[in-house]
């Protein structure tokens, strides 16, 4: 099985930023897709922003040029640089991981446990 572990959240004033960090470990053969999502009070899990493995970057509107995802192959790990920061990207961030796994003849999804962010008015 695959660990995520999400790090780099807590409490930043507006207009502040934050660095997230996800890093996974495991029997791991290849890291397809990364991505970060967040669940915003009383919302559902949305997807923030992703990256594929040949680097390629997605994000969702809202968080669109304040936002910037990146990767490190070599570490594991995925990175959401959060500038600009608002009161309304307060909640709960996810990273979430294709995959494949050593003797495994296809890839999955693995999640990690989630870091706080929270933004001050």
């Amino acid at each position: 099985q695959v660990l995520l572990v999400e790090s780099g959240g807590g409490l930043v004033q507006t207009g502040g930023s934050l660095r997230l960090s996800c890093v996974a470990s495991g029997s791991i053969l290849s890291i397809y897709d990364m991505r970060w999502h967040r669940q915003l009070p009383g919302k559902q899990r949305e997807l923030v922003a992703s990256i594929t493995n040949r680097g390629g970057s997605n994000y969702a509107i809202a968080v669109k040029d304040r936002f910037t995802i990146s990767r490190d192959n070599a570490k594991n790990t995925v990175y959401l640089q959060m500038d600009s920061l608002k009161p309304e990207d307060t909640g709960v961030y996810y990273c979430n991981m294709k995959v494949r796994t050593i003797r495994s003849f296809s890839a999955s999804e693995y999640w990690g446990q989630g870091t706080q962010v929270t933004v001050s008015s």
